[in-house]
């Protein structure tokens, strides 16, 4: 833990990494996109090896409400064979929605458990990690590219890079590709931009709100009752507050990119 509030913040927005410039992994961000995702095979696979007919207990209809959830959103938008969108896009909803709860563990106990390891440093977020949101969102634009070909087929997709939306003329093949370039690039960065500043910027604030802590313990040094327990109810108050707002803010943000993708996949079918 940072020992003071100038470098309290810098230091819990340090990642734990390895190696150097574009090769630098952060192992923080990658062990705990890992264990969400194990957990999440483990949630599912317990809850299908537990399926029963009949009335479902608790955690099955727990389990297929989120899956009809999700269904219902796909049915909505894409007309096509849901074999394969219906699990990517369950996969994608609770994955983020996983790794975005991580935000309301208390701020400093996963640096506390890692320095028990001898970690200086461990961010428990993955979505308020540039690298695990762009992965996402990359992710989804191989495959909206891959069935875009798929639908149209080769050819049939760069006719359309060169002729939508003004038209056939070979004067606008150009000024088509380019827009329809900046469109293709617009998706994977709103994706993961929007993502990663909701998820840091709610990060950020659970910081902002920890730093109270410097205030009453520094009002129980001076001797300051009043000071100190005016401190400690303002943070507990403003983190309880905080983390109830900030629950929606993570459902919704697993939603949006949820029906981000399917709204994606679903254009790619499209033809012009």
């Amino acid at each position: 833990m940072a020992g003071s509030s100038a470098d309290y913040i810098p230091h819990h927005l340090t990642h734990l990494k390895v190696g150097e410039g574009f090769w630098t992994l952060h192992v923080d961000t990658l062990f705990m996109t890992a264990l969400l995702g194990v957990t999440f095979l483990w949630i599912f696979g317990a809850a299908a090896r537990k399926a029963t007919v009949g009335v479902p207990g608790r955690f099955q209809a727990f389990i297929e409400l989120v899956v009809e959830f999700v269904d219902g959103q796909i049915k909505e938008v894409f007309h096509g064979d849901r074999s394969f969108l219906a699990p990517l896009a369950l996969t994608i909803f609770v994955m983020v929605i996983l790794m975005n709860t991580m935000d309301l563990i208390p701020i400093d106990l996963p640096g506390m458990i890692a320095g028990l390891a001898g970690a200086h440093y461990w961010r428990v977020l993955p979505s308020a990690d540039l690298n695990t949101t762009f992965a996402l969102s990359l992710t989804v634009f191989v495959l909206v590219i891959f069935y875009s070909i798929k639908a149209k087929g080769a050819g049939g997709y760069a006719h359309e890079l060169f002729t939508a939306p003004f038209g056939a003329n070979p004067a606008l093949w150009i000024p088509n590709f380019i827009l329809n370039l900046v469109e293709l690039a617009a998706k994977p960065v709103s994706l993961a931009m929007r993502l990663f500043g909701n998820m840091y910027a709610g990060e950020l604030v659970f910081m902002l709100i920890a730093l109270l802590g410097f205030a009453w313990a520094g009002a129980l040094a001076d001797g300051s009752i009043f000071g100190f327990a005016l401190g400690f109810l303002g943070q507990i108050l403003m983190t309880a507050a905080w983390a109830i707002f900030h629950v929606l803010i993570i459902l919704l943000q697993g939603f949006i990119f949820m029906v981000l993708t399917i709204v994606y996949i679903s254009m790619a079918h499209e033809h012009h």
